[in-house]
């Protein structure tokens, strides 16, 4: 572009802004139009043409007092040290355009502060125009790198605008610098678990490059991002995938300034791939061997091992660098660090208490993902909860958005009327309300100083910890605190004659819920022994109910179908290579969907011993690895196992004597727990019943709790029946009938059941069918004689 040229774009941008005067900022415009390298140079760094016209227009209009009439002192300099430059170095490669630029660059003027007011970051621009200018000293223009263009990201121009800091990372940054300036072997790849930041490390990097924070082996570098998949995409015939890799990799080696980053490089293994044709690293290879091309690659242990590890080739040629996951001090530094960009986002607060918050309990109950990611996730998931919760306009917008409505209105209403002269009156009012919202909001998205609207609070936190993890981490409300204070109590009013058992597993789930149980193991383990029928497994039901709200919450495992030693396979899924080794276990698998449950081992000594090893992990760590090597977490589980051992014994015990009632059951619970204890041992190993908080000994029932149980029973009947549609009571002689009937000292309560069936239930179903009951009257259940009967009574 020849000066006068230069000079008339000058004039046009001046008089297109309204602005008495032309200065370094309206330069700024007319090379963002240039089409040269300083254009695509600002447009890299992340530079708007039309942005940066209407920030100059705001601030024209804000500078009243400016009286400068034609060049400012400051452009005229700036141009008289363009030109010096030019003639003294005489070089013609080097343009007057891209000369000015740098000079209004490193110069404090107006366009360089204008610049970073629009968060374009001058350093960046400069080092980008200077590769620029360097590939084009070596014969070679931007343009000559259409592949490069097409599939790859430049990191490194992308850091100054649309990456975020990168906190506590230094130590693998510059063991990524190590590596990548050996002399063989140059090529590192980031290993670590999904959510530990591989990728984030990187973007540090390319910060730290465009920031100029590096060695000076290393400064002016690029960092591409390859995106294979769209380099995949498209491919058709044969050939196709290979010549683009191939023309790719030739760009990169001709540039010495380019490393290469592939996000997920075992993608590389099989990429492109088919029959007689070559994947991604048979065509890298020979460029990694002889050190033509500098890789950084990044993938989950899992992912090296399985595709990586296998190509020997292909791993001899890559150096690892483990990232470990962050402790959790560290994540909080991490997300202090970052946390201004989340602020900006959402316009909200975020605290240092919320931080702690969010990394410690994502970190305790959270199991099945990494800090800092979960953590940062939960944050942001809060922030935008939040946001849309209490989300409202700023008053002065409001304010102003009512005044250029009513102004609106005003200039309809005076051109219907053929007020022109009030019309145009009205326009002007109107068109600097619109600048005034225009100003507002350009402020509120690019001031340094963010106007919080809410703040994050702890319990925000915690009630999404609780939604994602299904386990109540919210601080206790008063209706829940009612709940777990009366546990016990209302446990007791559904589990008859079992005060003991009921207690000591009350007392252990209110400990977990204020948070006073270990955080590695699980709430509470108990085995739960004594005769059968007597509210082993529908104690654990109860509380399943009561606590978790959900019958779901109840994982129910039959141990009579782990009697073989292979079938332990069905609870943490089949080895790879046997059916079923994709569907997981079935415990696993529950656990991992209902984290929060109570898991009934139903009978445990029918099990395989075998069984019993694998349960070791659990009940002491809390923890399980399935089959597919993920980590279940058992933390906030109840493991309630249950056992007949000593039945039989106790079966046969007699009593003889004429001790009072009292006396007898404390004795017979006495010797039912000497038996059981005794048999115990005989069936478990010391270090698996060493591992079990409480070993819980059931009373057998008498007949009083036989009667209480017998009232609950008909107290369900009657709800069944009230669903029908009808009314219904019973009198208490029916209680003591069916509790005559039912009651086995054997059995426990499970003859009741039978005894309500067929005594009551026939008698009712019959009914129905064969005479039809009015649904206005009350179905009675009496006695009558020695036999159960119905009668019908008129409703008052």
């Amino acid at each position: 572009m020849k000066l006068r040229e230069f000079m008339q774009k000058l004039t046009d941008e001046a008089t297109y802004l309204n602005s008495k005067y032309i200065g370094t900022e309206h330069a700024l415009l007319v090379l963002m139009k240039s089409g040269g390298l300083e254009s695509r140079a600002l447009t890299t760094a992340g530079a708007d043409y039309i942005l940066l016209r209407e920030y100059l227009q705001n601030m024209i209009n804000k500078e009243e007092s400016i009286r400068i009439i034609g060049t400012t002192q400051e452009l005229k300099e700036i141009l008289d040290d363009v030109f010096m430059q030019k003639k003294r170095n005489n070089d013609s490669e080097t343009t007057f355009e891209e000369l000015l630029l740098i000079n209004l660059l490193v110069s404090d003027t107006l366009a360089k502060d204008m610049l970073i007011d629009t968060n374009v970051n001058p350093q960046q621009v400069y080092m980008i125009l200077d590769n620029y200018m360097q590939n084009r000293s070596r014969g070679k223009d931007v343009s000559d790198y259409p592949n490069i263009a097409k599939y790859g990201e430049d990191l490194v121009a992308k850091a100054s605008t649309k990456i975020d800091g990168v906190i506590g990372r230094d130590k693998e940054i510059e063991r990524i610098i190590q590596v990548i300036t050996r002399r063989t072997k140059n090529n590192p790849i980031l290993i670590g678990e999904p959510g530990v930041g591989k990728t984030a490390i990187v973007e540090g990097l390319a910060k730290k490059i465009a920031e100029n924070d590096v060695p000076d082996i290393i400064k002016g570098k690029r960092i591409i991002s390859l995106d294979m998949a769209s380099m995949v995409a498209g491919t058709k015939y044969r050939g196709d995938f290979e010549k683009r890799i191939s023309d790719t990799l030739k760009e990169v080696e001709s540039q010495e300034d380019i490393i290469l980053f592939i996000d997920e490089i075992h993608t590389i293994v099989g990429a492109g791939s088919s029959e007689g044709s070559l994947d991604a690293s048979n065509i890298m290879k020979p460029y990694l061997t002889r050190g033509e091309l500098k890789v950084i690659g990044a993938t989950t242990i899992t992912e090296y091992r399985q595709f990586i590890e296998k190509e020997a080739a292909l791993e001899r040629r890559l150096q690892p660098i483990m990232v470990e996951e962050p402790t959790v001090d560290e994540t909080i530094e991490i997300i202090k660090g970052i946390k201004k960009f989340y602020e900006r986002f959402h316009r909200i607060e975020i605290t240092d208490e919320v931080i702690e918050e969010a990394v410690k309990l994502s970190d305790r109950y959270i199991t099945d993902r990494y800090l800092p990611d979960k953590a940062i996730d939960v944050i942001d998931e809060a922030s935008s909860n939040l946001k849309v919760d209490s989300f409202k306009i700023p008053e002065e917008l409001v304010k102003l958005t009512e005044e250029f409505n009513t102004l609106n209105k005003q200039k309809e209403e005076a051109i219907n009327t053929q007020n022109f002269e009030k019309a145009a009156f009205v326009r002007d009012k109107l068109n600097a309300v619109e600048n005034k919202i225009f100003d507002f909001n350009q402020k509120r998205e690019n001031s340094d100083e963010i106007e919080y609207t809410e703040k994050i609070t702890v319990d925000k936190i915690r009630e999404i910890i609780s939604d994602w993890s299904k386990v109540p981490v919210t601080q206790l409300t008063q209706e829940e605190n009612e709940k777990y204070r009366d546990l016990d109590k209302n446990l007791k009013g559904v589990v008859i004659g079992q005060d003991d058992a009921v207690e000591k597993v009350a007392k252990a789930i209110k400990r977990a819920r204020v948070g006073l149980k270990d955080e590695n193991s699980p709430i509470g383990t108990f085995i739960f022994v004594g005769p059968t029928g007597v509210g082993k497994t529908y104690l654990a039901k109860q509380i399943a109910s009561n606590i978790f709200d959900s019958d779901d919450s109840l994982i129910r495992i039959d141990m009579s179908e782990y009697m073989e030693k292979h079938s332990i396979s069905k609870l943490i899924g089949s080895p790879p290579g046997y059916v079923g080794y994709d569907e997981g276990g079935q415990l696993t698998e529950k656990v991992r969907s209902n984290p929060y449950s109570v898991i009934l081992f139903d009978e445990i000594e029918k099990a395989h011993p075998d069984v019993f090893n694998m349960l070791l992990q659990i009940l002491d760590e809390g923890r399980l690895t399935d089959s597919q090597g993920r980590e279940v977490d058992f933390t906030n589980t109840i493991i309630i196992l249950t056992s007949n051992a000593g039945a039989s014994q106790l079966s046969k015990r007699n009593s003889i004597g004429f001790e009072s009632e009292e006396t007898k059951a404390k004795k017979d619970y006495e010797n039912t727990k000497d038996v059981v204890n005794k048999e115990l041992k005989n069936l478990f190993k010391p270090e698996f019943l060493n591992r079990i908080d409480d070993i819980i000994v059931f009373n057998r029932l008498n007949k009083e709790d036989i009667k209480q149980i017998v009232a609950l029973r008909l107290d369900d009947l009657i709800e069944r029946i009230e669903d029908m549609g009808y009314k219904a009571k019973y009198t208490d002689k029916v209680v003591e009938k069916i509790a005559s009937i039912g009651f086995d000292e054997t059995y426990g309560a499970r003859p009741l059941d039978r005894a309500i069936k067929t005594e009551i239930e026939d008698l009712i179903a019959e009914r129905i069918l064969e005479e039809g009951i009015d649904k206005d009257k009350m179905i009675s259940i009496i006695m009558r004689g020695d036999k159960i009967a119905l009668n019908e009574l008129e409703t008052a």
